[in-house]
């Protein structure tokens, strides 16, 4: 058996969750509004030349604009061509053809205004451009003479299609030419072979190009192949055919895929790897082409500049080529302009920021014109890539272009300012109703508008506090997600908009299902043929919800024919027959969710012996648990319940409990507790002031499932510490200080809010009061100590609730000095001719100023060098010199 997840499409409609939760407020359009581009070619527009030419512009505006045209920056007059026309309520452009005329004559760069009195909107720069697809030249091609064992590079050279065709190689009777390691297409075209061989000549070869827009292909004239054999075919190392040399360059753009090939001969075919110095390739968008003679790098960012190479081997040799890429990037929004919606005497400013390499330079303007050359306005400030608007005021209503541009490109944005006087409204129907399944993120829409902006606050059942935060989210569009919905989440949902003329409100009734689940899944079956198969299917669903089961055989709909029977919960078939083995997938559905799980039948001829089939399946990793529930929510406890995933034909041997708590570790796991597979509910004891969140991992012989999704939150109240911090230590780091160290209490010893630690510390057998601070780290430097004094420090935990037991008392020591004293009396006596014997009388430990680690003896060499040993302790020894 295997639990499947539902289609993504299933809660869609219900959830409201694929929509923009942060879009910008919109005007409605029964409010006057300057023009807002809302459709338009893009910028690189290749035509059909068959087919009549189509410029798209259409814009919204109240009232509603006005359209016209430039073309090579020059106004382009319509009403002077016959064959161009404007759509009604539209700006974009037909440009005609049934009666003639050539396409070609209307190639070049278009850029569409659309007007009303308020300001005026820009399209793009449109480069209009007709497609081609030129004839392939004609000529006549010799056969191609080569020794049995060399390399061949067949040239396709395609003519110059707009966009450029697509290669592909076939023999003058149109069949494929088979390409692998040896044989294959570079991506330039042309045909390479690492090494002839005499099967070569079994075919020609002509290349062939596909042109996109006419859909038709052309074909050159194909080459023949002349193998010269010899009685052996000599072993030859590695030679790179393309690119050629040992190093070579490559540009590409931020976005866009690199595109590296590395095509080498050789004597047996060599194979290629790929590497990258300094790093390793990244494995998430990384993929290898060609028989591995490609590297495609999909997305390219900045990160992936840097120096590539391949590496070409066989048994005789390798070689390398080293390619240096460089990552460029036309520009790309970090801010781009949004439209300005103020009211009278507000300030407000439009932000257009942009990257690129090279850096992108920054050019605004006013209604279409330089805004340089605009009347001047006081209230409008321009800085760099800032305009500031301060106590705006009617006039100052229009519309703003920012055009940020490199050699690589430009960006082009439209923001207008508008300047309203309008109290709060509602933009959706009033008392929506919706229903949502337990624990899924949802989310409730708000559409609301006014000027000022007004401020949103949501509320629940007509009472308590704003709701934002925690499982709440509140986005700038005035939608209200909530992250995980709870039974307790059900109910009445105001919204509320606020402005200085007044407010408005909507209501949303919320209702919270049950989700729907197979609790008792269809099993692995095998059968003999002509016996009759249950395969069971028991759902638990909401019951105020209409539920519907249906069969897949094969991700197929079954058909349900005389000898199959359907009911609630489970499917019989009737004499089965080979044709019925297969996949079986039982589908739970209600309009809101669904849910499914498959499993597989086997069925065995007559003679045979019906065989365990999961033994002969491949074991693999469980499923993921899923369904985590908290129930029996106790001060110290709480029980968690989940469902097994599919176990893949390896028994669940244990299940591990894992924990993330908020405070000191978010979004860090942690072991907790390790169950039995045969469980799947367990109490677990908690600690207090955690805000606990589980999840759960199978595991089987083959290894651990991915971990569950979390389960909700669960808070237990706080209390003192029951503990004090480990590992403390008091050592200098200088002669006059002495730092106390300890290790930290983590989230579950913490017990309560604003965890810290007092800090004590006296001198050793002294009747000194005890110094203490308080801290929030986990050190404290004391300064201004004698040297080398021993201290007993404590360290005690305390929270907002209480203090933690007394501590143990440690001791410590403040920092060393040198030693103020050398040892003395120091005496020589020869032992022989390879070791003399050192005496000394041992220092006083008054003069150590520290821990006494070891004597140092050092013999002078020849020059300036020593020899020397260390002599560890405290009293004389002997050292042999050799």
């Amino acid at each position: 058996m295997a639990r499947q997840q539902p289609p993504p499409w299933v809660h869609a409609a219900f959830l409201l969750f694929f929509l923009s939760l942060g879009g910008a407020i919109e005007i409605p359009m029964d409010l006057t509004q300057p023009p807002t581009i809302t459709k338009q070619s893009v910028k690189d527009h290749i035509v059909d030349p068959r087919d009549n030419i189509l410029i798209e512009c259409e814009a919204k505006g109240n009232p509603a604009p006005s359209f016209h045209w430039t073309r090579n920056s020059r106004f382009f007059n319509i009403a002077k061509d016959p064959r161009v026309s404007m759509r009604r309520r539209s700006g974009t452009l037909v440009i005609d053809f049934r009666s003639g005329g050539r396409p070609e004559e209307y190639e070049g760069e278009y850029q569409c205004f659309a007007r009303n009195k308020f300001g005026t909107a820009l399209s793009n720069r449109i480069r209009l451009q007709v497609s081609k697809s030129p004839l392939w030249p004609k000529e006549n091609l010799d056969p191609v003479v080569v020794q049995e064992g060399a390399p061949l590079t067949l040239q396709c050279n395609p003519p110059p299609g707009l966009p450029s065709p697509v290669i592909f190689w076939m023999s003058s009777s149109m069949e494929p030419i088979t390409q692998d390691k040896r044989v294959s297409q570079g991506h330039n075209g042309d045909l390479y072979f690492s090494n002839v061989m005499l099967q070569d000549m079994q075919t020609d070869y002509s290349c062939n190009a596909r042109f996109h827009f006419t859909h038709t292909i052309q074909q050159k004239n194909p080459f023949t192949l002349k193998v010269l054999t010899t009685r052996g075919v000599a072993e030859r190392t590695p030679s790179f055919m393309y690119p050629q040399g040992t190093s070579s360059s490559q540009m590409v753009l931020r976005g866009m895929d690199l595109l590296l090939e590395c095509i080498a001969s050789g004597v047996p075919t060599p194979d290629i790897a790929w590497y990258k110095k300094g790093g390793d390739l990244p494995s998430d968008k990384a993929k290898f082409e060609n028989f591995n003679k490609a590297l495609r790098i999909t997305n390219v960012s900045e990160e992936d500049s840097g120096e590539y190479f391949c590496l070409a081997s066989n048994k005789m040799g390798s070689i390398r080529h080293t390619i240096s890429v460089r990552v460029k990037a036309a520009p790309y929004w970090l801010d781009e302009p949004k439209n300005l919606i103020l009211a009278p005497g507000e300030d407000g400013r439009l932000v257009c920021r942009a990257n690129g390499n090279p850096k992108p330079t920054v050019q605004w303007m006013v209604n279409g014109e330089p805004l340089q050359s605009a009347p001047p306005n006081p209230n409008r400030e321009v800085a760099g890539d800032t305009i500031i608007f301060r106590d705006t005021q009617i006039s100052s209503r229009a519309v703003y272009q920012c055009n940020t541009s490199n050699e690589h490109g430009y960006l082009l944005a439209n923001a207008f300012v508008s300047v309203l006087d309008v109290p709060p409204r509602m933009l959706s129907p009033r008392n929506q109703f919706i229903r949502v399944i337990l624990y899924n993120r949802t989310r409730l829409d708000c559409p609301f508008f006014g000027s000022p902006i007004p401020t949103l606050r949501w509320f629940k059942n007509g009472q308590g506090s704003n709701l934002d935060g925690g499982n709440y989210h509140v986005y700038e569009n005035g939608s209200l997600e909530i992250k995980m919905i709870r039974k307790e989440d059900q109910g009445i949902y105001t919204c509320v908009a606020t402005n200085i003329l007044g407010k408005a409100e909507n209501q949303v009734r919320l209702e919270v299902k049950d989700p729907t689940r197979i609790y008792r899944m269809p099993e692995d079956q095998v059968a003999k043929r002509g016996t009759t198969v249950q395969l069971e299917c028991r759902v638990k669903h909401d019951p105020s919800l209409k539920l519907t089961v249906s069969w897949l055989k094969d991700d197929e709909p079954l058909y349900i024919g005389n000898r199959m029977k359907k009911e609630d919960d489970s499917l019989t078939i009737f004499g089965v027959a080979e044709r019925d083995q297969g996949s079986y997938t039982c589908v739970a559905s209600t309009e809101l969710d669904q849910d499914l799980a498959k499993a597989y039948l086997t069925v065995l001829a007559d003679q045979a012996t019906p065989t365990n089939r999961l033994a002969a399946l491949p074991k693999g990793r469980p499923d993921r648990p899923r369904d985590l529930e908290l129930t029996d929510l106790a001060e110290r406890s709480v029980r968690l319940t989940w469902i097994p995933g599919d176990d893949n034909n390896s028994p669940i041997t244990d299940y591990v409990v894992q924990f993330e708590e908020d405070q000191f570790q978010p979004g860090v796991w942690h072991d907790h507790s390790k169950f039995p597979g045969s469980v799947n509910s367990a109490v677990l004891q908690l600690s207090p002031y955690v805000n606990y969140q589980f999840r759960v991992i199978a595991v089987n012989e083959v290894g651990s499932s991915h971990p569950s999704l979390p389960s909700e939150r669960y808070r237990t109240s706080g209390a003192p510490p029951e503990s004090n911090p480990s590992d403390v230590k008091g050592e200098g780091t200088r002669k006059n200080n002495m730092e106390i160290t300890w290790t930290p209490m983590n989230a579950t010893s913490a017990f309560g809010p604003n965890l810290r630690y007092i800090v004590k510390w006296r001198r050793r057998e002294t009747r000194e009061t005890w110094n203490n601070v308080t801290v929030w780290g986990s050190r404290y430097v004391v300064g201004q100590t004698p040297v080398y004094v021993p201290y007993e420090i404590r360290v005690q935990a305390e929270n907002d609730f209480g203090k933690a037991p007394e501590p143990d008392t440690v001791i410590g020591y403040s920092g060393e000095d040198y030693p103020r004293a050398a040892p003395t009396e120091v005496k020589i006596r020869v032992l022989n001719s390879t070791a003399i014997s050192l005496q000394w009388n041992r220092v006083y430990s008054d003069t150590v100023q520290g821990q006494l680690r070891e004597y140092r003896v050092r013999k002078p060499g020849k020059g300036i060098a020593e020899a020397g040993h260390r002599l560890f302790g405290r009293g004389p020894g002997a050292v042999c010199w050799t």
